[in-house]
C-alpha cells in the first residue's frame, strides 16, 4: 500500500477534496467529484485504492464524458504547449519526456501527427509519457494511427488513467 506524502483524502472536506484532485483528470473535476461522492474511508487513502475507485468512475462515464475528458487534454509538442497554455502537470509530464528539446524536425513531424491523428479519430492523441523519450512517443504515435477508431478511443481511456496514478503518486 502506497499513501500519499501531502495529505490524507479520507480527513478532507468535499470542497479540499475536490481541489486536491479536479487536475488529476485533466479538466475533469466531476472524477474527484464522483469520487468523493462515493464516500469517503480509509481506502482512499491509498494511492491504489483511490486510483482504482477515479479509473472506474472513467470507465463507466458516458461515452459523451468520456470523449469530453480525452479532448480536454492537449497535443503533444502543439501549440499550446508552445504558447505555455499547458496546466503545471501536462507541462512537468512532457518537459519530463524531452518534447521540448525537440527538432524543428522532431517538432514539424509531432504537429504533422497530431493533425493526422485528430482527422482519423477526432480527438488528440494520448500517451502517459511518464518514462518515455521523445523518439518513444513518435514511434508510438507512428504505430497507434493505423489503429482503428475503438482501440484508439479504449488505448485513449487506458492512457489517461496511467497519467492519472502517475499524478496521484506525486501528491
Amino acid at each position: 500500500m502506497s499513501r500519499f506524502q501531502t495529505l490524507t483524502p479520507s480527513q478532507l472536506s468535499r470542497e479540499e477534496f475536490v481541489a486536491a484532485f479536479a487536475d488529476i483528470y485533466e479538466h475533469s473535476p466531476w472524477v474527484a467529484e464522483k469520487a468523493y461522492n462515493l464516500g469517503l474511508d480509509k481506502n482512499v487513502d491509498d494511492i491504489d485504492s483511490l486510483h482504482q475507485r477515479m479509473a472506474d468512475i472513467l470507465l463507466s462515464a458516458s461515452a459523451d464524458a468520456q470523449l469530453a475528458l480525452i479532448n480536454a487534454h492537449p497535443d503533444l509538442a502543439g501549440k499550446a504547449a508552445v504558447r505555455g497554455e499547458l496546466t503545471a502537470s501536462s507541462t512537468a509530464e512532457q518537459s519530463g519526456a524531452g518534447i521540448h528539446e525537440c527538432t524543428a524536425e522532431e517538432f514539424a513531424r509531432f504537429t504533422e501527427l497530431n493533425d493526422a491523428y485528430k482527422a482519423k479519430f477526432g480527438f488528440p492523441f494520448i500517451k502517459a509519457v511518464k518514462g518515455s523519450n521523445r523518439h518513444q512517443i513518435l514511434a508510438a504515435f507512428e504505430e497507434r494511427i493505423h489503429n482503428t477508431p475503438e482501440q484508439e478511443f479504449a488505448t485513449a481511456l487506458a492512457e489517461i488513467n496511467k497519467i492519472a496514478l502517475f499524478r496521484l503518486q506525486q501528491l
